[in-house]
């Protein structure tokens, strides 16, 4: 099929590497030209686990990158992969889906085939029948029998994305007509996964929902976690034990520092506003913002309680990426603990394997080290903040601190003398 994708961002690029792993002709519109120069020599502009072998292997072959919209009318289907930040209330900004729809029926104008327009972006249910199909169509004309409309979420994280993509648990399209539904579910026919086919608001919501749900359950296992440590329990004990009840699974019930990243967060808040605006009050939900805002503030809380006043101490932070295997830092959970500690006056060295430079963006002042070593010498403590995996083979290196305080907010160090923010 030739399939294009627009937006060459984490979503749109791992969707169209993953189609043209496939099989499948596919052209990424990305109006950042230097991004698309990049993507078209097999270079990925952004770090994902298996991401550069893909491209190496489709870019200049069946994947391509352009930054205008022309060829758009060769396409079966154009997925829309662009960006849904949060505006200031937390509601989802939808300008790029708007800008991306207004481009989409600029191009298509005229076109005799039929294509499929689907939304991949999370967005607030209904917008794909209120914002998306009015503005194509208006642009279309006499052409509106030409389009079809779906709704396919993408379920990828960050740094397993391409697994996630290649075998996912499901495959969900919300569509306008059965035709459309068909025609986006050729594109997966390749991949052996159930396929849930619903409506447009409902397509849209299960994404909601799914992500709600993983931050409910990590925000539930945080707080079960702050009150084992209370009590002197050991809250992974505990959710060894419940995890193997079938009804519940053992997974997303890490307790620890709380979720970051660019989705959980902002879809938590966007379903509250969406709540909200529709005369509900979601309680849950904000409990489930409120315990994750609040969980880095304990990590700095024990740090006081173990040495005392931070002010002029060397704090080492090993871990900046919201989690291991990526170089995203937003909404890390060490943004927060990094804030608190130099607003008490502490020194901070730092060491991440991907997401140093991501970081030195948000804190040029401190001091960014290449190895784990070097950042911990002379170290009156140190927290560890992402589970990259190579911090559990750390334990010498904890010889070179000052004072060996070592206070984990991810369960992954193995060796001894160290404590967790909620076990």
């Amino acid at each position: 099929m030739k399939i294009s994708v627009i937006g060459g961002g984490y979503v749109g690029l791992v969707t169209a590497s993953c189609f043209a792993y496939l099989g499948h002709i596919v052209q990424i519109i990305e109006i950042d030209s230097k991004k698309a120069d990049l993507i078209n020599q097999g270079i990925p502009p952004i770090y994902e686990e298996k991401l550069e072998e893909i491209l190496k292997q489709t870019a200049g072959k069946n994947l391509s990158a352009q930054s205008h919209y022309e060829g758009l009318g060769d396409a079966d289907i154009i997925f829309i992969c662009v960006g849904t930040p949060p505006q200031d209330d937390g509601s989802a900004d939808l300008k790029y889906i708007i800008s991306a729809s207004k481009s989409i029926g600029a191009a298509l104008k005229g076109s005799k085939k039929y294509h499929v327009i689907t939304v991949k972006s999370t967005v607030p249910p209904g917008t794909t029948e209120s914002i998306v199909m009015p503005i194509v169509l208006e642009l279309l004309g006499n052409g509106s029998n030409c389009v079809g409309f779906c709704m396919n979420p993408e379920f990828l994280r960050e740094g397993r994305a391409i697994d996630d993509f290649l075998h996912p648990d499901r495959v969900v399209i919300g569509g306008s007509s059965e035709e459309a539904v068909r025609v986006v579910q050729e594109a997966y026919e390749k991949l052996d996964a159930p396929v849930i086919t619903t409506s447009l608001k409902a397509a849209e919501m299960i994404k909601y929902t799914s992500n709600a749900f993983l931050a409910t359950k990590i925000s539930f296992s945080n707080e079960i976690g702050n009150i084992c440590k209370k009590i002197g329990i050991n809250v992974y004990e505990v959710m060894k034990g419940v995890g193997l009840d079938h009804r519940i699974n053992p997974y997303f019930l890490n307790a620890g520092l709380g979720f970051g990243g660019s989705c959980f967060p902002k879809d938590v808040m966007a379903l509250i506003r969406l709540a909200e605006k529709n005369g509900e009050d979601p309680v849950l939900l904000r409990s489930v913002i409120d315990i994750n805002e609040r969980q880095p503030g304990r990590i700095v809380q024990i740090l006081n309680e173990r040495i005392g006043d931070i002010r002029g101490k060397n704090i080492t932070v090993l871990g900046l990426a919201f989690k291991d295997n990526t170089d995203d830092v937003r909404d890390s959970r060490s943004i927060p603990v990094i804030s608190e500690l130099l607003e008490h006056g502490a020194v901070i060295s730092a060491y991440d394997p991907m997401a140093f430079e991501s970081m030195k963006k948000i804190f040029p002042g401190i001091n960014y080290h290449t190895n784990a070593g070097d950042a911990l010498i002379g170290a009156d403590a140190c927290l560890v903040l992402t589970e990259w995996p190579e911090f559990s083979k750390l334990n010498d290196e904890f010889n070179l601190m000052k004072s060996r305080v070592i206070i984990e907010g991810r369960k992954i160090l193995s060796c001894s003398g160290i404590e967790g923010v909620c076990w």
